[in-house]
């Protein structure tokens, strides 16, 4: 397979990198690619990972994008669209662990990395050029070593900035690498639709038709001044200086996570508040053992409830101390739900949500004086020894066990097994499901199902 750098809408550029010293990586349909590593039958044909029920597609092969499914894509219409897919459940833990080998490959060549997501980040490779060659050969040397040593692909976009580095890897894909010299960074900004930039969404997209700005270019020629009065003072100002590829933000290396959280869309809508106190436990279950994997804590509880008429709200309470016990964060999310008073409102989704993270060695707790000396911490912390060992569920709160998880009842859907010469048989199913990750700062290093 050649890696050579080429162009998609970008065919009359001249592929000149010098200056060009960030780099965008994106794995191409990450989560569907990882599944095929293990699934090698299923290569060349349409494949979805996502749940059951009401659940969103959250990746999908090249071969079921071209029967128009996406990201986000309600289940049950991607099923229609593409009826022969094969669907299969999202194991989380897989693609944290093929994601960790990325990001190594990253930091070999450079400390300078940015992740976006499990299958993103940015690159500063200004300090690698003389060491490694120029930005084209590393970032050749990058997709090489991910192909070699993850067995998936990636596309890889190169500019002056971030923004710019993004969108050339969107046009790379799949499988490829584009650049966009410097000197020709607004010719190939202003060939793009308006929708392009960020920070343009559907309404602001609409108010930009409404004044006639379909294009970068339009934007770019339009006064600043106006932009502003039109859309707000900061949108107005940030989409004038990106449509001439202004861009400073340099690459962050890492930033603090500011939450971590879960939620779960119900496959029908429920007003069972036992079945709700349940869900609240195994979001809880699963927030703590993040926080606690990643080595935080943190003082703030929220939970997120959506209504049957998709009306959203939140909760939140902080507490005394900070806390990485599933037992405090079940109690303050049962406690901020029962005191709605909801009535058996029926609920599409619930989430929950920890806040106002810190290392956990920066914490304290108070010792009270009845206080046994082997608590819940130490029992929470052995469950996640022996989850480790055998596998996420393997230990649960009684009032889980009974209760079938989301891939449980919809396991039967999807028979074909798990192969390959270098992990042996293995689970088709994922672990059990503790919902959709949300909730995670932009730039942060959380799944980002939009892949």
């Amino acid at each position: 397979m050649s890696r050579h750098p080429y162009h998609r809408s970008g065919a009359a550029l001249s592929g000149d990198d010098s200056g060009c010293r960030i780099l965008h990586a994106d794995m191409d349909a990450f989560y569907a690619s990882v599944e095929l590593i293990d699934r090698p039958a299923l290569r060349g044909r349409p494949v979805i990972v996502g749940g059951g029920g009401r659940a969103v597609v959250l990746s999908a092969s090249y071969e079921a994008r071209r029967s128009g499914i996406h990201a986000a894509m309600p289940m049950s219409r991607a099923r229609r669209l593409c009826p022969e897919a094969v669907v299969i459940e999202p194991d989380h833990d897989r693609y944290a662990e093929v994601s960790h080998g990325v990001m190594e490959v990253f930091r070999s060549v450079t400390p300078l990395v940015e992740p976006l997501s499990l299958d993103e980040a940015f690159i500063d490779v200004s300090g690698a050029v003389r060491r490694m060659g120029s930005p084209s050969r590393i970032a050749a040397l990058i997709r090489d070593r991910i192909a070699d040593e993850q067995r998936i692909t990636c596309s890889v976009g190169i500019a002056t900035t971030k923004f710019v580095a993004k969108l050339a890897s969107a046009q790379a894909k799949p499988d490829g690498i584009l650049v966009i010299p410097r000197d020709e960074t607004v010719t190939f900004l202003h060939g793009l639709p308006a929708g392009a930039l960020w920070g343009v969404g559907e309404k602001t997209e609409q108010a930009l038709g409404r004044l006639g700005l379909l294009t970068v270019a339009d934007i770019a020629h339009t006064p600043a001044a106006t932009l502003r009065r039109a859309l707000g003072d900061s949108v107005g100002r940030q989409l004038h200086d990106l449509s001439w590829g202004r861009d400073p933000r340099p690459v962050v290396p890492w930033q603090p996570e500011k939450s971590i959280g879960n939620e779960e869309t119900f496959g029908t809508d429920v007003d069972d508040p036992e079945v709700i106190g349940r869900e609240l436990l195994r979001l809880s279950e699963r927030v703590a053992a993040r926080a606690r994997a990643a080595g935080l804590i943190g003082r703030t509880v929220v939970i997120k409830i959506r209504f049957a008429d998709f009306t959203t709200i939140t909760r939140s309470r902080t507490l005394s101390e900070y806390t990485d016990l599933a037992r405090v964060v079940h109690a303050t999310a049962l406690g901020l739900y029962t005191r709605q008073g909801f009535d058996r409102a029926r609920l599409r989704l619930v989430g929950v949500r920890l806040e106002g993270l810190v290392e956990a060695s920066a914490g304290h707790h108070q010792l009270t004086l009845d206080e046994r000396p082997l608590g819940w911490r130490e029992a929470e912390r052995a469950i996640d020894r022996a989850s480790a060992r055998f596998g996420a569920g393997a230990v649960r709160p009684a009032s889980l066990v009974a209760q079938p998880t989301s891939e449980e009842d919809t396991t039967q859907q999807h028979p074909a097994p798990r192969s390959g010469p270098a992990r042996g048989p293995l689970r088709y199913q994922a672990p059990p499901s503790y919902g959709r990750e949300w909730g995670d700062h932009p730039g942060g290093i959380a799944d980002r199902l939009s892949r």
